[in-house]
């Protein structure tokens, strides 16, 4: 819950300098860094944070719903909260948000808007709590891709059912390399893939992970917390979680899309503009 005093720290600064905050934050600045950037003090970026990463991620949960997607792309990313896995304190092994923690991303293939986020652990509860959320924010059925994840295929039978084409893009990796994304700091060696019909009658020439894996390059361009050597990585996995909001809320309505020449949400029918970050600080007064 967001107490009073974030209101009246807030309420001191102008809706200029709250923009500008905003705007050095989705650049992918740690908040010593913005706050240093925009002559204000840590505090009060770090109490932005979730006010405005709540707002957004309340928002988006709202419009994202009867979605005319076509082709949907699924994939994981890792990150840590607290501390890495190896070094989280004896009393907090195995407890969630201490660690390794991954960020479930959906994204429609074709207007590159980031349909549903879940941040969870990788097992198989979050697989399913992931693709319910998708399932009822789409309006038809879809082609569905995801890597080779074993915890998709219940997952997606149950939040789906029999109405989706489903495959699955299993890559083959070079015998020294390890797909393990947390334990590495460079791509592992692919050197193949299989496509997996497990549902349905997917078109095959569709089946990729493509623009969801490039989505993952972004958020760890543009959000310091998912940098892998960092000293800005998220101490809370509360605000890890508003910080991913607030960088989708930019990514679908505030950025224009190189390829599309407009926004995802635009693209989606989602919005009929392009967002100013004035407005997105408008969503904390709604």
């Amino acid at each position: 819950m967001i107490g009073s005093s974030i209101e009246i720290i807030m309420n001191r600064l102008s809706k200029e300098k709250r923009a500008q905050i905003l705007s050095v934050l989705v650049e992918g600045n740690s908040l010593r860094a913005t706050a240093r950037i925009c002559d204000v003090a840590f505090n009060t970026v770090l109490k932005f944070v979730p006010e405005i990463g709540k707002a957004c991620s309340e928002y988006q949960d709202k419009v994202f719903r009867n979605l005319d997607c076509k082709r949907v792309e699924c994939d994981e990313i890792w990150s840590f909260v607290y501390s890495k896995q190896k070094n989280v304190p004896q009393e907090h092994k195995g407890e969630f948000g201490y660690g390794d923690v991954w960020t479930w991303v959906a994204i429609d293939a074709d207007t590159k808007l980031v349909v549903s986020w879940l941040v969870a652990d990788r097992g198989a509860s979050a697989a399913s709590e992931f693709m319910r959320d998708l399932a009822g924010r789409l309006k038809n059925s879809v082609q569905l891709t995801t890597d080779g994840h074993k915890v998709y295929l219940n997952a997606v039978e149950s939040a789906f059912g029999g109405e989706v084409d489903y495959a699955m893009l299993v890559k083959i990796y070079g015998p020294d390399s390890s797909p393990d994304s947390s334990k590495r700091y460079s791509p592992a060696t692919c050197i193949g893939a299989d496509k997996v019909v497990v549902s349905g009658e997917p078109d095959l020439s569709n089946v990729s992970t493509s623009y969801v894996e490039r989505q993952n390059l972004t958020m760890r361009m543009n959000m310091r917390r998912f940098t892998r050597l960092t000293n800005g990585f998220s101490k809370k996995v509360e605000n890890h979680s508003y910080a991913i909001a607030l960088h989708y809320m930019h990514y679908n309505f505030c950025r224009i899309h190189k390829t599309l020449r407009i926004t995802p949400a635009m693209a989606a029918g989602v919005t009929d503009h392009v967002w100013r970050t004035e407005e997105v600080l408008d969503l904390l007064n709604r």
